[in-house]
Formats: C-alpha cells, structure tokens, sequence
C-alpha cells in the first residue's frame, strides 16, 4: 500500500483556497491513501468559537468536501486529513476519511490540546478501525498521541495501520511514535503541517517532521521540519499482524489486564 504524506502549510481562515491547493497536490499523487495534516483546510490558531463555525463543514457530500470526493473518485484514491467539522451546535475537531469518492470514517479528536478547549467539543465516539482495500486502518488527530490508550484501543480492534493528521507544536511526539509503533507493532503515519501562523495575538510554530514509523520502530520516512514536502512511501501492512516481541512474547497476548488501573 503506498501512503503519501502529504506535508501541507494551509492559508489561515481560506477554506476555499486550502481546498483548491489540496485538490491540486491530489492530482498528482501516485499513492493508495494520501494524508493530510490536523485542520488543514481551514489552518489552526482560532481565537473564538465564532471563527472556528466560519471554518467548519459538516461530514457529509456537500461544498466542504465535495471537491476531495470528486478527486478520490478520480484518481481511485482514498484522502484522509483534519477539518473543523460541525455537527449541529457542536464544533469538532475532526478527521476524516475518503476512499474512492466514498465517506468511509469520521473521527472527532478526543484529547484536545490547549486552547482548542475553548471552541471545540471533545470527541463523543470511541477509536474506532475500518477497511479500505483489505488493510484495516484507524484514526488518531494530534495530540492523542500522548495517551497510549489511543493507539491501544486502535490496536486491539485490529489497526495495521493508523493515520495521525497533527498540527505539533511541542518537541515530543516525533520521538513518542516510535514507542507507540513499536509497543502496538502497527505502521503509524504522522503527518505534520509546517510554517508560523498567527491571529492577533495568537500565534503558533509548527514543526513538520512527518513520518512513518513501522511496527519494528524503524523511521521509514522523515520530512523537513521548515517547508512543504510531499513523499510516498510503500508499507506492507501484513508486518503489523506479527505482534510478537520475541518467540514467547505477544504485545497484547501478554497484557495482565487484572494488575493494571485504567
């Protein structure tokens, strides 16, 4: 399976923009499943509820998404990014998934990070997989990444594969999905933006750095931390159905969950 990352520095508050410039990268990608970053059609720093609604979409066929339908149906690829998604009153930070020109999966972040406690609602779904082309995949946005029950719970419904749109501002997390790749040996494919985005007094850098990390914890892939990269990677998603450490150790066989507190 060739996943493309798809390295992106939106314009701020240009949702119509972001969207033409995403359908362009999109038309000439190679890739099975091409991802995007956290948010990427709308940028990041919101300063209020009401700037966050004039960015927002709801997941359904319709002028928010309906360019990256009609491209996926296209080209016979899936897409798969971060959007400030509106559910009646609800704002959400969302990601979502389409697979050749279909709405397949949709997941609202569940750990938000910092200031998007202001405007967005936390996720009210659990982690959740799905199939595309007999790979199952899963979902996490950004800063899920720093609790492990997130790639967990995707693993243990049978993730080969999970798609992690970010907007990473803190130094951490690059480092951080080796060890969630290798304690739930699946592929994790982190897809950072890039670039300084400010809003008044808002501002926010963001650290690119894109990766794949495989389930053995090796860097397939790392991307420039300054500029826009788009790079494409072919994985074997069968490697993420070997969960053994050693011959006697299973990563989720061996769990004790009796000794643990949750």
């Amino acid at each position: 399976m060739k996943i493309a990352l798809m390295q992106f520095q939106p314009e701020f508050l240009a949702l119509e923009k972001n969207l033409e410039k995403a359908a362009a990268l999109l038309d000439n990608t190679t890739a099975d499943i091409a991802v995007f970053p956290e948010l990427f059609l709308s940028g990041y720093t919101f300063f209020d509820a009401d700037q966050t609604k004039a960015c927002s979409v709801p997941f359904e066929e319709g002028p928010g998404l309906n360019p990256l339908l009609q491209i996926s149906r296209e080209k016979s690829l899936a897409v798969c990014g971060g959007y400030a998604e509106i559910d009646g009153d609800a704002l959400y930070n969302s990601a979502f998934f389409i697979g050749d020109g279909k709405l397949i999966a949709n997941y609202r972040k569940v750990h938000l990070f910092d200031r998007e406690k202001l405007y967005f609602t936390p996720g009210n779904r659990r982690f959740e997989v799905f199939e595309y082309r007999g790979v199952t995949l899963g979902m996490m946005v950004c800063f899920d990444w720093i609790f492990p029950e997130a790639a967990r719970s995707l693993t243990l419904q049978g993730a080969q594969v999970i798609l992690h749109p970010s907007n990473l501002v803190l130094p951490y997390c690059q480092q951080a999905m080796f060890a969630r790749a290798l304690e739930n040996r699946v592929f994790i494919v982190t897809v950072n933006r890039v670039g300084t985005e400010t809003n008044g007094p808002l501002k926010n850098t963001f650290t690119g750095g894109s990766q794949i990390v495989s389930p053995k914890g090796k860097y397939l892939v790392r991307l420039a931390t300054n500029r826009e990269q788009i790079e494409t990677v072919d994985v074997d998603p069968s490697a993420a159905l070997d969960k053994f450490i050693t011959k006697r150790n299973h990563v989720t066989e061996d769990r004790r969950q009796a000794l643990y507190v949750l």
